[in-house]
């Protein structure tokens, strides 16, 4: 089983995560375009548009949700560990596997549980902005945190493959961290 499916899985997870990763962060010029919008008409005209304010935080929430998993995958996050390039790669293993068993997917899964029903009750009630011309459909950017998560947890569940297989001395060749484009 290890010698087929968990490679495969490990690099669909991986697959998956590096595109919406990618095709996320693409939205960080569209953002900086709203956010100098917004404070050209604020400052320079005088108008304040809500549905600009609004717009913003929901791309970077895109942006952010999308690329949590992205940025774990490549090894790309702040890590707090400060013996972690200390220890073998068997111990790197080791420490990945247990940190995202006990650690990661816990909280991923009870962060993903209260999203859903966040959405979900957004959803039911055809939640909108409480502003007047702010944005329609706020139950949407609730689905992005939700999905954001369980992408984050797929992730997690990509890494402990990877330390098994490591443990399990069948590394996979591309388990080094990969370069932010």
């Amino acid at each position: 089983m290890m010698d087929a499916f968990l490679p495969a899985l490990v690099r669909r997870i991986d697959a998956l995560s590096r595109a919406i990763g990618r095709a996320s962060a693409l939205l960080l010029p569209v953002m900086m375009l709203v956010v100098v919008a917004n404070v050209v008409m604020r400052y320079g005209f005088g108008i304040g548009m809500i549905e600009f304010e609004e717009l913003q935080w929901h791309i970077n929430a895109i942006v952010v949700m999308g690329c949590l998993a992205y940025a774990y995958r490549d090894d790309a996050h702040v890590r707090v560990d400060v013996l972690h390039a200390r220890f073998s790669e068997r111990g790197r293993a080791v420490i990945e596997i247990v940190g995202g068993a006990v650690l990661l997917l816990p909280f991923v899964i009870g962060i993903a549980y209260f999203a859903w029903d966040n959405f979900a009750y957004s959803f039911a009630i055809g939640e909108r902005s409480p502003m007047p011309s702010g944005l329609p459909a706020r139950y949407v950017i609730k689905f992005v945190l939700f999905a954001g998560f369980v992408l984050l947890g797929l992730q997690g569940i990509a890494a402990i493959g990877r330390g098994i297989l490591t443990l399990a001395g069948r590394p996979l060749a591309d388990t080094q961290p990969r370069e932010l484009p």
